[in-house]
């Protein structure tokens, strides 16, 4: 159970309604599932939001929504960082978007503390919710992961990554010192699914086309590793499509090492099950997701794994006006006995759209409908015009696969105005070289100036 504000010193301000008696639609996340509700619901209850008849609140700590399947590419270079994020706002006008974060939920109630960026706590009532909050990294308890590691599953993430590895190169180009060269030019990548694989391949391909501008570091030098734990990656293309693009992976070089874990990287030295152990300037983990953690601090019913419980409605299970889906809600997959729909961007775009139309049925004392959907495959980017797919049972690989994983993912990217500028992007890459400049001082840009004003005062 949610706890309850006893303090009155900590008691949160309660933010009024814009209307009263209007009916409150509090969703809680902005990704895929929030947005997408979100914008439904705009459409679906157009008039009734015209007139003030109901009222939709997105709470998200970021003002904008990250395309995921973009972030390869995003931190390649192919693609803008803008562009792969839909400004909340812009796309829902209809809506309040409140950037905060959840910190506690009563449903019983209906009521939810929310931390703005800045500011005083804030307690929101409601009469629907949707809770769309999605996951964070899994991490385990490995020595040194938490001070050396970063993850891939924010567009800051990629972008950071991006600097970091050209930033690596930079290195390894201006030092004589070996055991330097060999750690900056050394590249980990931990977890073997879509993530893992993506960022890997896309980076060691700009890497790739990097060492063009570059005298002393060649493509040869530079140590790429894919450490996976299972016997096979990206288990959701199938085997065989696993199989060839371990191989491919392997002709380009990179190490791909499966039934293997990473046991430490204390000091920044990797060292894995297979007994191996080397110094190297990156780690990049990408192994699994968790439902967010602030579920815990809810009254909703949670399974062993952490996710709100769902019924093939989307309703949060034995609650009423509560609906949930993505990744944080194990929705049953009544396509598959005893199975849950798989955490991807697939299932959510389809489950928002359901999820919306059920709460307006709700709302209009209509049936619900299930949540029902073949999964059609799966497609993935390997790099500049390589790629792998497996859709509707049909084997792809190559450029074919590449066209078709950035055609299937530009129909889905949010807004017509993004689907032309990734577009665009796409386009001028064929004419013009790709920049594999690192910007790593954006990410410190106070240290210039602090370096300036300690001059000053010293000859002062």
């Amino acid at each position: 159970m949610a706890r309850r504000f006893e303090d009155t010193a900590s008691t949160p301000t309660v933010l009024p309604r814009r209307t009263s008696g209007a009916p409150h639609i509090l969703i809680v996340g902005g990704g895929y599932v929030g947005m997408y509700t979100a914008l439904r619901l705009q459409k679906k209850l157009r008039s009734e939001l015209r007139r003030g008849e109901v009222q939709i609140t997105v709470v998200d700590p970021q003002s904008y929504m990250t395309y995921q399947p973009f972030l390869p590419e995003a931190a390649a270079g192919n693609l803008s960082p803008r562009h792969v994020v839909a400004p909340l706002r812009r796309v829902l006008p209809k809506a309040t978007v409140l950037n905060a974060r959840m910190t506690e939920l009563n449903h019983e109630d209906r009521w939810a503390i929310v931390q703005p960026i800045a500011g005083p706590p804030k307690r929101i009532s409601y009469d629907y919710l949707v809770m769309a909050a999605g996951s964070v990294s899994r991490t385990l308890p490995i020595p040194g992961l938490a001070e050396f590691g970063v993850g891939f599953k924010t567009i800051g993430e990629a972008i950071h990554l991006r600097n970091h590895v050209l930033a690596q190169l930079d290195i390894a180009e201006s030092t004589e010192d070996e055991a330097i060269r060999r750690k900056a030019l050394t590249f980990v990548f931990v977890g073997g699914g879509f993530a893992g694989v993506e960022a890997l391949a896309e980076l060691e391909d700009m890497a790739r086309t990097a060492t063009k501008d570059l005298r002393n570091v060649s493509v040869q030098d530079m140590r790429f590793v894919l450490v996976e734990a299972a016997d096979r990656i990206l288990p959701e293309v199938g085997p065989d499509m696993g199989r060839w693009t371990a191989e491919q992976l392997r002709g380009r070089g990179i190490d791909v090492k499966m039934k293997t874990f990473l046991n430490s990287a204390a000091g920044q030295r990797i060292e894995l099950s297979d007994g191996s152990s080397f110094e190297a300037g990156t780690l990049v983990w990408t192994a699994g997701v968790k439902a967010a953690p602030v579920l815990r601090d809810t009254d909703l019913p949670l399974d062993e794994r952490g996710r709100v419980k769902a019924t093939e409605y989307l309703t949060v299970k034995g609650l009423v006006r509560a609906y949930t889906a993505g990744d944080n809600a194990a929705v049953p997959d009544l396509t598959t006995d005893g199975e849950f729909c798989a955490p991807n961007a697939q299932h959510a775009v389809r489950q928002a759209k359901v999820l919306a139309d059920n709460i307006v049925a709700s709302m209009r004392g209509k049936t619900l409908k299930p949540y029902v959907h073949n999964y059609a495959g799966s497609v993935a980017g390997l790099g500049l015009y390589k790629g792998v797919a497996h859709i509707y049972g049909v084997k792809v690989k190559g450029v074919a696969a590449w066209f078709m994983h950035r055609t299937y993912h530009l129909s889905r990217v949010p807004t017509f105005n993004r689907k032309v500028k990734v577009l665009a992007d796409w386009t001028l890459a064929l004419f013009f070289k790709r920049e594999t400049i690192s910007l790593g001082s954006i990410e410190q840009p106070r240290a210039e100036f602090e370096l300036a004003s300690r001059d000053d005062a010293k000859a002062a």
